[in-house]
Formats: C-alpha cells, structure tokens, sequence
C-alpha cells in the first residue's frame, strides 16, 4: 500500500468502526463530515498513515458501510458478535493481521479529529514500548500502539474497556507520546456529532 513508517518494522492500521450507534438511533458511521461519511473521512486519513497493512472493522450497519464508504485499500472485517464490545472487534481483526506485523496501531471510526500527525508522532514516541498512548492535554487517548509482544494479551479481552485494562496492567511500560490540544471528540450522541462539527468548523 505505501512504505512502513521505516525499514526494520511493518505497521498494521486497525479502524474499529462496528458499533451499533444505540444511542443516535442511526449508523454513525455515514453521519456527513466534511463532504463524506464520517468514516470515510477517518479512513482517508489512516489511508495516509504509514501503515503497510490497513484494517477496518465493521458489524452494525455493516451493509451500508460497504455501500456508501470508500473502501479503498482497506481490508474489511465484518464482526458478527459486534455487540460484545470493542475487544470482540479487536480479536476479529487480530486474525487478519499481517504475520510480518510488529506494531497495531489502533484508531476509532468515530473520531475524525486524529489526523496523521498523531499517528507519525505515536510512532516515532513509541520506541520499542509494548504499549504506546497519545497523551493529550487532558488525559490519554486514541490511537494507541502495541507491539506483537502483547498481541496474545490484547485478542483475549472482554467488553468495551478491554484494551485500557491492559493498559493499566501495563502500566511500568506504556510509553506516553506527548500531544497537542485535548483528546479528539469522538461521536455517541447527537451531542456529540454537533461538538464534532463545531471543532471541524473552527480548524
């Protein structure tokens, strides 16, 4: 697809992005951003991340997705068990990985203010950290790191806080990657999606 971030590592890109939006009441994922649906928008920019490997992780809605989004590029992974959480989304797209993968970073379908300077910066802060977090202004946050190491760890967890637990059990060696601004909006409510917009508006 395009050269890793550099020679002596390959990078997987993981969009989850198969969530049944129960609290709007439609998909989410095809709320209009910028002139597309909102995961295409977040597509677009991990399209242009550093990934030698993108995935893209999808259950509810999961036939309008694949109509309406540009999926170019992207290996689509349809979760049928979506409703057990984002660590059922995570252990789907586990099993498609790239076995040459040393490194899953893992970005929300949801959140269109991670551009691909977070991903570079993440990246490049990362080391050989097991575990790498943006660490924006008010808290940790997507996308985040892992190396193959705890590959095992991360296809075992359960509900939607999974992948922090393990963070937490992994708390000596996370590395927080220092980011500008607050942690991006992402999108559960109609709150949210008009917070979204306005941020949007304002860059």
């Amino acid at each position: 697809m395009r050269a890793p971030g550099s020679a002596d590592r390959r990078v997987t890109g993981l969009v989850l992005a198969a969530g049944g939006s129960s609290r709007l009441g439609q998909p989410k994922q095809l709320l209009p951003y910028g002139g597309a649906p909102l995961l295409g928008h977040v597509l677009q920019t991990a399209r242009s991340c550093p990934f030698d490997q993108l995935l893209c992780v999808v259950g509810g809605a999961a036939g309008e997705v694949r109509r309406w989004v540009d999926l170019r590029a992207v290996e689509v992974v349809e979760n049928t068990d979506h409703g057990a959480g984002c660590s059922s989304s995570i252990a789907a797209a586990l099993e498609r990985v790239d076995e040459r993968c040393d490194v899953l970073v893992l970005m929300l379908g949801d959140q269109p203010g991670v551009g691909v300077a977070n991903v570079e910066a993440l990246l490049d802060g990362r080391g050989d950290a097991p575990v790498a977090a943006c660490a924006y202004r008010d808290g940790r946050g997507h996308p985040l790191a892992f190396s193959r190491s705890v590959f095992g760890e991360l296809a075992a967890l359960h509900g939607d806080k999974g992948v922090w637990k393990l963070i937490d059990r992994h708390a000596s060696e996370v590395v927080d990657v220092a980011m500008d601004g607050p942690v991006p909006l992402d999108v559960d409510t109609w709150e949210d999606y008009r917070r979204v917009l306005l941020a949007a508006a304002g860059d």
